[in-house]
């Protein structure tokens, strides 16, 4: 077999394409034959030694993957030889053979390609449970979401429209304003040019949920905007700014701040995880989801990939077409 492999956390100049052998599947554990992997930002930190995760060397780095199971581990009774899955696996996806915790994994719905299955369950994951579990979503409510043309971003615009939110993008483009609109938000800001307080104020009286990916000024912005009891749902920090927030703020608004953090709920409530997969694939057969990837590399290229998405070209999601 084949995949992208790293013999030390050297970053992504020294991942090379290697052939190897790899083990069969321990306790727990499935293993697929990878067909697509999805890039994320934690897989650009996974290869210098930065991500809280540190794989034993040597390693092939992915943490989102489809694929087919080709053999099970003892006590796994949730996936079985045969069945097409998707999921976060931790890291392994850039390889054409992968060992992953098969609690991780979902079923792949039939109408669903391989490209589109690898892009699917961190995006639409996060955003499903941030919008759901913990911020509480309800329709007729204002979602303001940040990096609205993003990989989570733009996924958080079309699930808010699903249930019923009247959907603000915000995005520092007007190309990525428009591809959120394009996806259902009802108003778009470019922050490179626009006050998102202003702007907010000026379509809607203010947010209800605020979804925010970015961080730094456009947390301070929502601040401004938040309604009486709002909730800011913290997904990341894209713009590598980690802002304050004075306490003042959440007290006389009597608004809340919360985290989500995707693999902080496979570690501690995977059940949360299939809840969501479970509402995605109610959504998913309605027709209704429109998966956006922009940039697709073969296996060789995985380290462009991650390049790309580190540029900030790409918008949705970049795929690794492992056997394409």
């Amino acid at each position: 077999m084949r995949g992208m492999r790293l013999h030390g956390r050297d970053g992504i100049n020294a991942m090379k394409l290697e052939e190897f052998q790899l083990s069969g599947p321990g306790p727990g554990q499935a293993k697929i034959a990878v067909h697509a992997a999805g890039v994320n930002f934690g897989d650009t930190l996974m290869v210098t030694g930065e991500y809280q995760e540190k794989p034993a060397l040597p390693f092939s780095p992915g943490m989102e993957a489809a694929g087919e199971v080709i053999g099970v581990g003892d006590g796994v009774d949730n996936v079985k030889v045969g069945d097409r899955v998707m999921g976060s696996i931790g890291f392994g996806g850039f390889a054409e053979e992968a060992n992953v915790p098969a609690m991780n994994l979902t079923a792949v719905p039939d109408d669903m390609d391989w490209a589109t299955a690898a892009a699917f369950p961190v995006a639409y994951g996060t955003s499903h449970v941030a919008l759901t579990y913990r911020s509480h979503l309800k329709s007729g409510e204002v979602l303001l979401v940040h990096g609205a043309a993003g990989g989570v971003g733009l996924t958080a615009v079309e699930l808010g429209k699903a249930m019923g939110a009247t959907v603000i993008a915000t995005a520092g483009t007007d190309e990525k304003v428009a591809l959120a609109k394009s996806y259902g938000a009802d108003y778009g800001i470019n922050y490179s040019n626009e006050d998102i307080r202003d702007k907010v104020l000026e379509y809607t009286s203010g947010a209800d949920v605020v979804y925010d990916p970015v961080g730094g000024d456009a947390f301070k912005a929502s601040l401004r905007c938040i309604n009486f009891e709002g909730r800011i749902i913290i997904i990341g920090f894209a713009s590598g700014d980690i802002p304050q927030i004075p306490t003042n703020y959440p007290l006389v608004k009597c608004f809340t701040v919360d985290g989500f953090v995707w693999g902080a709920y496979h570690r501690n409530k995977v059940e949360v995880i299939h809840e969501g997969y479970a509402g995605l694939r109610k959504i998913w057969a309605k027709g209704i989801l429109k998966p956006h990837i922009s940039h697709r590399f073969p296996l060789i290229e995985a380290g462009e990939a991650m390049r790309t998405l580190l540029a900030r070209k790409s918008t949705g999601k970049v795929v690794v077409e492992v056997r394409g």
